[in-house]
């Protein structure tokens, strides 16, 4: 368990920061800003939270821990023979996410339209969300490009994204209040 005694530790203080390896690296180094948006994301879907309850709630407090852990990934470069087994997103996880995403999905009639972010409060934060995990998954595969990395951090993030565009719809009454985009109308 992790147990935080100071805050502040003025290891940044001249624009680096650690990994989880202990390895020094600059803040806006390709890995810190990958988990940095992990983090960004995991922030936003606390904000969509004020406006959700049950079963939705229950879903993005799962989604919030394996953001988490998806952080944690990410902070660990992959290394041969590690001394400690590294935390990682596993393909279960994802699959979860596959599977919540189907059984949201199933109850939502097909779109004639691209939607604009909006709707209810819900669906609003869930649209913010939904983007900067976005985000997330530019920063997550511009790493992965440098850096070798664990494949199922890119599956997850990219479903992630899926699954916050099915919850938006379905915290809009299952799509019936969703907000279209009407191409062209203010011409």
């Amino acid at each position: 368990m992790v147990q935080l005694t100071r805050i502040y530790t003025k290891g940044g203080d001249k624009g680096k920061t650690s990994l989880s390896s202990g390895t020094r690296v600059h803040k806006h180094d390709p890995r810190v800003a990958a988990y940095g948006t992990v983090d960004e994301t995991n922030a936003t879907v606390g904000m969509v939270r004020l406006h959700t309850e049950g079963e939705v709630d229950q879903l993005l407090s799962r989604v919030q821990n394996d953001l988490f852990d998806l952080g944690a990934d990410l902070a660990t470069p992959e290394v041969e023979n590690p001394e400690y087994p590294p935390l990682r997103v596993t393909e279960a996880q994802v699959e979860r996410l596959e599977q919540e995403i189907d059984r949201i999905n199933a109850n939502l009639a097909p779109l004639k339209s691209f939607i604009l972010p909006g709707g209810s409060p819900a669906a609003a934060h869930l649209h913010l969300a939904r983007t900067v995990s976005r985000r997330a998954e530019r920063e997550i595969t511009a790493l992965a490009e440098k850096d070798s990395i664990n494949p199922e951090a890119i599956r997850y993030i990219n479903r992630l994204s899926d699954l916050l565009f099915v919850l938006c719809r379905h915290v809009n009454d299952d799509g019936a209040t969703d907000v279209l985009w009407v191409p062209g109308a203010n011409r």
